[in-house]
């Protein structure tokens, strides 16, 4: 959230051990959202209603401008249950300090509800409706029935469950931090919660507990039933929309009111093993904070890394217009390859020998693997190799595949992982997914993130992204490379290439 100029991100951190258990609230400021202080853990264990845990939730700006978190405690019969926290003094513009309220829980399964006592958790933003009260939904499941239980309230305090949900959806299984907000048609601004209108349309984000996937709809929010009703077309759970289709999960985003946007902040988990996470003393990671809107075609959602981040950039190197030949590579010098911002853009002219998609190739992931990087097709692949060794003994992948499908062209987008490292207690998966857009009339765009064991990539400005998380044994430090590359049998052209070295930022020091 912002308060007063300043952003304050809160995260689940275990303060005894590197791998999760002991569930705080940890607190970090900033005044960029690139550098960050850290403070005192901010919510723990101290009421009954929270003995086992202070689990995951959200902020809300109340009328007044105070704000107040709704978080999940676990009670000692280790059932979820919702309370609230607020700032002990306002006047403090880094909140360190935050007061319980003694009425928690305010919202707990029960008998009459028939809520699931280990499955009820997560509270959203709260949304003010024009009947002036508060509204929330909270996560759950009924067998395999993905739910988004809504509570209302007057004051914030003394909830009531209404007798319907916001939404739910069959056989998706248990949805966790849930996410909702609006969106407006005609521009990239963000808005508050609680907006509404015509031109407006709203988003459902689910973290799916089933598969650790973060998915969502696009839809209308009927506020005078209450309910959320998904546009047509929607698909529902892990095969439908994603804000990233690689290492990103239990994300939330947040209304940025000093600059009228709306941005994502996601987790990023590991690929490491519990040992090696053990071994390093940390896990979990936050993503590149991403503004986000809705696309032109309005079926589904754009995202840009902050203009913040630029900050960071230094030692610019620039290529215009390089064409790249079967099977060759080119270096990118100039730039640190561990810690990097690179911008590409591809060209591709011949497509008459494209390869044919074939029918059962419905599961673009498993297309990414089958076909990886070192897989010659025709139109590709060709991309970027990233945090690669010398003799490319190890390397990441990000890279495009262009098919022919009933007289349209399909392109995919992976990141391959299957050589990032030679540690093979590391989850070396493939990631992928088809991207919306036509390589007949546009050139195909990536951007990437590299930071040592991250690797972000957003293609088709900001309609695709894939998160890799990558723990290289080789390419370390000056033995990175970052090279492009083109594997396929038709020839393509980097209309342009910008890459940038990265200077750390400044985190909880």
């Amino acid at each position: 959230m912002i308060y007063k100029g300043i952003y304050h991100l809160f995260y689940q951190y275990n303060p005894m051990g590197a791998v999760w258990g002991n569930i705080r609230w940890a607190h970090s400021t900033s005044t960029d959202l690139v550098n960050w202080i850290p403070h005192d853990i901010a919510i723990y264990p101290t009421q009954s209603s929270d003995i086992n845990g202070c689990w995951s939730g959200s902020a809300t700006i109340l009328l007044s401008g105070k704000p107040a978190i709704l978080y999940t405690g676990i009670d000692p019969s280790n059932s979820q249950v919702q309370n609230m926290a607020m700032p002990k003094n306002l006047s403090d513009p880094y909140l360190t300090e935050w007061v319980k309220s003694p009425n928690n829980p305010l919202m707990a399964p029960t008998a009459s509800n028939q809520i699931n006592a280990s499955s009820f958790r997560d509270p959203s933003t709260a949304w003010l409706g024009q009947d002036g009260r508060w509204r929330v939904t909270i996560g759950s499941k009924v067998n395999r029935q993905g739910l988004a239980y809504l509570f209302t309230s007057k004051d914030f305090v003394h909830w009531t469950q209404l007798n319907h949900t916001l939404h739910s959806a069959n056989d998706t299984g248990m949805w966790e931090c849930i996410d909702f907000y609006p969106v407006a048609i005609h521009s990239k601004k963000g808005f508050d919660t609680s907006f509404n209108g015509q031109n407006i349309k709203h988003v459902l984000k689910t973290s799916i507990d089933d598969t650790q996937k973060d998915t969502y709809t696009m839809g209308r929010y009927n506020a005078h039933k209450d309910i959320y009703i998904p546009d047509e077309g929607s698909v529902e759970g892990g095969s439908g929309l994603r804000y990233d289709y690689g290492k990103f999960y239990a994300s939330k985003t947040f209304f940025d009111r000093e600059k009228k946007r709306r941005i994502l902040w996601g987790w990023v988990n590991e690929s490491s093993s519990v040992a090696d996470d053990v071994t390093k003393g940390w896990s979990g990671i936050q993503a590149i904070p991403r503004a986000i809107w809705l696309d032109k075609s309005r079926k589904q959602l754009m995202q840009w890394p902050i203009k913040e981040i630029e900050m960071l950039r230094t030692k610019r190197m620039n290529i215009k217009r390089k064409r790249i030949e079967e099977g060759s590579k080119v270096e990118v010098y100039g730039v640190k390859a561990t810690q990097a911002d690179v911008e590409i853009s591809f060209k591709v002219t011949k497509f008459e020998k494209a390869e044919v998609l074939d029918p059962s190739w419905t599961n673009p992931q498993l297309l990414c693997s089958q076909k990886g990087a070192s897989v010659s097709g025709v139109l590709g692949p060709f991309g970027l190799l990233v945090l690669a060794a010398k003799d490319l003994k190890e390397y990441t992948a990000v890279f495009f595949r262009i098919f022919k499908d009933q007289g349209k062209y399909v392109v995919l987008m992976c990141s391959d992982q299957s050589r990032s490292s030679l540690n093979l207690d590391n989850d070396l998966t493939t990631y992928g997914a088809f991207m919306d857009v036509n390589p007949l009339h546009e050139e195909l765009s990536l951007r990437t993130l590299i930071d040592h064991s991250v690797v972000e990539s957003i293609g088709g400005k900001g309609k695709t992204c894939i998160t890799s998380r990558v723990y290289p044994t080789l390419a370390i430090g000056d033995d990175a490379h970052l090279l492009a590359f083109n594997n396929g049998t038709r020839s393509v052209e980097i209309t342009r290439l910008r890459a940038w070295s990265m200077k750390t930022a400044r985190i909880n020091i």
